[in-house]
């Protein structure tokens, strides 16, 4: 099932929230977040999942909640919250993925 699109200022884990590098394209009057959108702490940029080769903003994947992350610079070791800074938080009415090659979107 398709998952709720995250955007500008939407939490991660580590309780720092993400920043957009695509600004023309929003959710909800937020800026939708795309692959390799960094957080507040710097660094932790975030991995699209679901999304690849089906939903693009700018020719970019999407981010949906629950999406993973890289390290941001507060990492202490491996572990912590802030060492996957994962995508925490969405659109309360936007999603999207569930895309299945056999039954084909949904």
């Amino acid at each position: 099932m398709a998952s709720f699109v995250h955007r500008q200022g939407d939490t991660r884990s580590c309780g720092a929230t993400t920043i957009t590098r695509v600004t023309d394209v929003r959710v909800n009057g937020r800026p939708i977040s795309v692959d390799n959108d960094p957080n507040t702490h710097g660094g932790g940029n975030l991995k699209a999942s679901v999304t690849v080769g089906h939903v693009r903003a700018n020719s970019i994947p999407v981010i949906i909640n629950g999406d993973s992350a890289s390290s941001d610079n507060l990492c202490p070791e491996p572990g912590g919250a802030h060492c996957a800074p994962n995508a925490t938080s969405a659109s309360p009415d936007v999603r999207a993925g569930g895309y299945n090659p056999a039954s084909g979107p949904r």
